[in-house]
């Protein structure tokens, strides 16, 4: 068992709510909890998930690979998903990812020396009038996000990232 004891009453609660010969809906819900608990879902991690929920590797390896929210790599402290979609895209959104390549030394797929940024290209996040738009760590949308902005957010999870 890879995952601890609380991560696995986690995936219990989840499986909890499908019928007893349908345990493969579970996947997602327990990937996002694996990855949650271990920033990441490596190979081990996928394979102990599949063993827990009793579903062959390759349906929980589909999965994960499908959805970007998975990260099969591991990745920095903070994740930073630019959309580039087209509407974004007419919004600066392309300019503000090529700001942040330059402001963080790395390209797309890529995460800084010391660790603690990611960044990757995004499909459509639903907030094209916002542009541009950025997900961090899959859980805060970041709107309207000019130079100035992405300055100010930088700043503030260095900030964060150096006193945890």
């Amino acid at each position: 068992m890879l995952l601890s004891e609380q991560a696995y009453q986690k995936i219990d609660r989840e499986l909890t709510k499908f019928p007893q010969d349908q345990q493969q809906s579970a996947i997602m819900a327990a990937l996002t909890i694996a990855q949650e608990e271990k920033g990441w879902v490596s190979t081990e991690v996928i394979e102990d998930v599949a063993a827990y929920l009793r579903v062959p590797s390759i349906a929980v390896q589909e999965v994960a690979t499908f959805y970007n929210m998975f990260n099969t790599h591991p990745v920095g402290r903070f994740k930073i998903t630019v959309c580039t979609n087209l509407p974004c895209a007419l919004r600066d959104g392309v300019k503000a990812a090529d700001y942040l390549k330059q402001k963080l030394g790395i390209d797309f797929h890529e995460t800084t020396p010391d660790g603690l940024f990611t960044l990757m290209e995004g499909e459509c996040m639903g907030a094209c009038g916002d542009s541009p738009v950025m997900l961090m760590n899959n859980h805060h949308m970041c709107v309207r996000m000019s130079p100035e902005r992405i300055d100010a957010m930088i700043q503030e999870l260095k900030q964060h990232g150096e006193s945890a």
